[in-house]
């Protein structure tokens, strides 16, 4: 088993980490940005120089684009589909390799994830749960969110040192997507831990230990969803799990697969928006104030918050064919990588890209969530939980502050952050 998940972390991860380290010493963005965290953010120099290239210049092998237009062309664009291990641009041998060294694992970055599927697979995954996650469906969540977003505040005077990623907003999202699939409360820790230890493998070129240990974790995700699955079998539900369970036509593994894959993203987003957000609006005061005195754009500031700093740094597209995009021919079986952090902060689409705006007229524009039939299912959700649960805590700690720097997470590609511990200061009457 040792040496089957050896084999896979580097054809997955070991070889791209060894192509990153070699392009960064030949000075290339691509591999500067692949190298260190802070080459992924929007602001980047790296981002920059590539968008100096061209709209979707070549190096070291593979396309490269921050240009805003060229980003949601090819995320909408079917002659694109998304980057997987079997997908049929990669080489023979390594596919058979992968195909050998498959371990049956419910791997976020791994079909059948719906993340890294292309229709006609897809479309039958996204059927299933889509409703669920449905404009009417999200609305009639607006109560529970509230509810519980006034709870965890409530709890946090407790706290000697309330950390705000934590305590705050790791369990909102976590509280809200465990009961869509409806599980037990009293997972709550379990979950955020799988979370945590899984999230890398929504990268590439995570390192070996990173890697064994997301494996361990993901044994333990497997073994919990095949025990949920089997007692759907002898009492139907009509939560998520139980929609998934209802199916006949997907397969245990789909079932499982896409199960831990909407409990990962149905919370890892949101932590991720909810800590950047804090942390942003904890640092420009006068956006926060503004808030306050105009409460109406709240919802514009999360769009904001998810421009500027999203959750999501860069993902990928491989050409199905040969396809010309912005006047250039793109080879069948070209990698084609996507800064949305750089589209974000396109100074042709966003004015003064750089700076942080709550009243920027075309903020929702973002492509902080992607675009086309791969657009984050849980979209919905993670707007709503945001446009509730930051003027929940400001209104209740307008005075709240960081205590000390935030501490990021220790991924290049899903900006995060681990620890936020705060002083709330004076709480509102």
């Amino acid at each position: 088993m040792l040496t089957r998940t050896w084999t896979r972390w580097l054809l997955m991860h070991g070889f791209l980490r060894a192509f990153a380290r070699l392009s960064a010493r030949r000075g290339e963005p691509l591999g500067k940005l692949a190298r260190g965290p802070d080459g992924l953010l929007g602001s980047s120099p790296y981002i920059e120089e590539i968008r100096r290239l061209g709209p979707i210049p070549k190096m070291s092998g593979v396309h490269i684009t921050a240009d805003y237009e060229v980003c949601r062309t090819i995320l909408r664009d079917r002659s694109f589909g998304v980057v997987s291990p079997n997908h049929p641009s990669l080489p023979k041998p390594v596919r058979w390799l992968l195909a050998k060294t498959d371990l049956g694992l419910p791997n976020l970055g791994e079909p059948p994830s719906m993340l890294v599927t292309d229709p006609p697979d897809h479309t039958r995954y996204r059927r299933v749960v889509g409703q669920a996650f449905g404009p009417k469906a999200i609305a009639t969540l607006e109560q529970r969110i509230a509810e519980v977003a006034d709870d965890l505040i409530d709890h946090l005077e407790s706290k000697p040192r309330p950390d705000l990623i934590g305590d705050f907003s790791a369990r909102m999202p976590v509280t809200i997507i465990a009961e869509m699939l409806g599980l037990p409360a009293e997972m709550h820790s379990t979950l955020l831990k799988w979370g945590d230890s899984g999230a890398p493998l929504l990268e590439r070129g995570v390192a070996w230990s990173t890697y064994r240990d997301a494996v361990e974790d993901l044994a333990e995700v497997k073994e919990y969803f095949d025990r949920q699955f089997d007692g759907l079998d002898d009492e139907p539900r009509d939560d998520v799990l139980g929609m998934l369970a209802a199916d006949d036509a997907l397969t245990r593994r789909e079932q499982v697969s896409n199960a831990a894959l909407l409990l990962d993203a149905g919370f890892l987003t949101t932590v991720n928006m909810l800590g950047n957000g804090i942390a942003l609006l904890a640092s420009h005061p006068e956006q926060l104030e503004l808030l306050n005195a105009e409460p109406w754009r709240w919802r514009n500031a999360v769009e904001e918050i998810l421009r500027y700093d999203g959750p999501v740094r860069m993902t990928g597209r491989v050409a199905n064919h040969d396809v010309d995009v912005d006047s250039q021919r793109i080879p069948a079986g070209s990698l084609v990588l996507l800064s949305l952090a750089g589209a974000n902060h396109d100074p042709a689409v966003f004015p003064d890209p750089h700076r942080f705006d709550v009243t920027r007229e075309n903020a929702a524009e973002h492509l902080a969530f992607g675009s086309g039939i791969h657009g984050c299912l849980g979209s919905r959700l993670a707007r709503l939980e945001g446009s509730i649960a930051l003027p929940a805590l400001f209104d209740r700690y307008p005075h709240l502050r960081l205590d000390g720097p935030p501490i990021p997470h220790p991924l290049r590609n899903l900006h995060a952050y681990r620890s936020m511990p705060v002083e709330l200061g004076v709480r509102a009457p």
